[in-house]
């Protein structure tokens, strides 16, 4: 019988290259799953056999535990998508990709650990402009990181994210103008 849902995804999952978890989403609304993995020690014990499952396997894609995991790795971090074992799996990669190289994008091509857990908001963000409640809804890298790019400027005036490229005084200098102008209204 062929999968006529919209929904793909299982969860989403990034652990260290221990096998430590440094994100992990799973996704249990419209899913009819055998495995739920609705507690967090359920969800440790898949996570830790996936990753010993995986960290020297040289393929891309595996049947595990009756699911779909495509996985891939960069650096120190490892990349899961897990989905129904009826998923295609050409979407699910299409996904996967789509997903590591919009954060590869927004990390300026710096994935490793400590960039990933220094910039966990736009990670998260970049997660939910690709699949949202287990649903893919992007998969192009470049639209990926321009909404969550865009998400960072609606909250933050433009002239103030440059600060960390002006000198020091030329940062102090606008800040006293910005006050004086705000004492003035």
């Amino acid at each position: 019988m062929t999968n006529l849902s919209l929904y793909t995804a299982n969860a989403t999952v990034m652990l260290d290259s221990e096998g430590n978890r440094l994100i992990a989403k799973y996704y249990h609304r419209g899913q009819q799953q055998s495995q739920s993995y609705k507690t967090l020690k359920d969800q440790r014990k898949f996570e830790g056999e996936l990753f010993s499952k995986t960290r020297k396997s040289s393929s891309e894609i595996i049947m595990y535990d009756g699911q779909t995991v495509l996985f891939k790795n960069v650096n120190d971090v490892y990349f899961y998508l897990i989905g129904n074992p009826e998923e295609n799996e050409l979407l699910l990669s299409s996904v996967l990709n789509g997903f590591v190289e919009g954060v590869s994008i927004l990390l300026k091509h710096n994935i490793d650990k400590r960039s990933l857990l220094d910039n966990l908001d736009m990670v998260v963000l970049a997660l939910d402009e690709a699949i949202d409640d287990g649903i893919a809804l992007e998969t192009d890298p470049n639209v990926i990181a321009s909404n969550v790019s865009k998400r960072g400027t609606d909250t933050i005036d433009v002239s103030l994210s440059n600060l960390n490229e002006q000198t020091l005084i030329d940062a102090y200098n606008q800040a006293k103008e910005r006050f004086n102008l705000a004492l003035l209204r």
